[in-house]
């Protein structure tokens, strides 16, 4: 099954993409989504496995509540609010978030 994991923006998606399997793709809401920018994603991901993964702050939690109710089977993924963002994420503790969920480039 092809997975999708959904970023805030391009430092994010480019922050973790060297660390996923080539066949996972990264799509960014931009902020916080418009609703064309969600039919956008859901046009996307159809029956792909989804993964939300939004920074720790307040405009993350706003995105993430707002993906969590249009994609209820959504997988969230989280960092730690200490690493000020997904950005800033070390890659050993991304990759580890990403072996776990099986996505990680092996």
């Amino acid at each position: 099954m092809r997975a999708v994991v959904i970023v805030e923006g391009k430092k994010d998606r480019e922050r973790i993409l060297p660390l996923l399997r080539e066949d996972i793709d990264v799509l960014c809401t931009f902020g916080i989504p418009t609703h064309q920018r969600v039919m956008e994603i859901h046009a996307r991901v159809q029956n792909d496995e989804l993964f939300v993964f939004t920074d720790s702050d307040d405009v993350g939690k706003r995105i993430r509540g707002m993906l969590a109710e249009e994609f209820p089977e959504a997988i969230h993924l989280h960092t730690k609010r200490e690493y000020d963002g997904v950005e800033h994420t070390p890659p050993e503790f991304l990759f580890q978030l990403f072996e776990k969920h099986e996505i990680a480039k092996t």
